[in-house]
């Protein structure tokens, strides 16, 4: 095992304990994925009815895919925004439109959904976003492989009820496929501190360490992911 490799295993082992031991909110009952296909109507003006926002509308709004998303990370996204935990200037004021009876439907209507593949990528980017998603980067400025929490394909931590009853406090997203503006974003909003929702600020941690150029090919690499 390489110093990348251990550093990043030593990395979600430690994101795991914590999970475990700030889990304490138990998991929600399943929401209905067909109830939630109509409460989602207003959602897909921006999101696309079937969680796939369009480029071209994605470069106007900067709505994110949420097809395939965990149910959890969509529960917790709106729950952030209604608190006001996260801000944004257009989901603000939608999250707090959405009843709380209506979110786990919601959430599992676009989970049930599969994301759309993204047009062909830069590859002048892609080895080196590759590289920092299979193994990390090192000294001397070491960033963790995303790889580790994110999943081969950017799956996220779907499988967390087969070894947990609560819902992990550190719940990794999913981020195959999603669009490359988007991913770029937030890994810059975490690297600023203008995005402070992950627990233990791991995601902030990892983002501070990469610079502009990591950030890119991560954020090119990650969107040619399918799943």
């Amino acid at each position: 095992m390489t110093i990348k490799h251990l550093l990043a295993a030593l990395a979600c082992a430690s994101l795991a304990t914590a999970s475990f031991a700030a889990g304490k909110t138990a998991a929600t009952p399943a929401g209905n994925a067909a109830a939630g296909q109509q409460k989602s109507a207003a959602c897909g003006g921006c999101h696309g009815a079937d969680g796939n926002s369009a480029p071209e509308i994605y470069a106007a709004l900067k709505a994110p895919k949420l097809a395939g998303q965990l149910p959890e990370y969509i529960t917790k996204s709106l729950h952030d925004f209604k608190a006001g935990r996260r801000t944004n200037e257009s989901m603000s004021p939608q999250a707090q439109a959405v009843a709380e009876v209506d979110i786990a439907d919601i959430a599992a209507w676009f989970a049930s959904q599969k994301v759309a593949p993204n047009a062909a990528p830069n590859k002048d980017l892609m080895a080196q976003g590759e590289k920092i998603f299979m193994k990390g980067k090192g000294r001397p400025d070491v960033v963790a492989a995303c790889v580790g929490c994110h999943g081969l394909k950017g799956v996220g931590n779907r499988d967390w009820n087969k070894v947990m009853s609560n819902v992990p406090a550190v719940l990794a997203p999913a981020i195959g496929g999603q669009h490359a503006g988007y991913v770029s974003d937030q890994l810059k909003a975490y690297k600023s501190g203008k995005r402070g929702t992950d627990p233990a600020k791991v995601m902030r941690d990892i983002a501070g360490r990469m610079d502009e150029k990591d950030i890119a090919a991560v954020a090119e690499y990650v969107a040619s992911l399918g799943r």
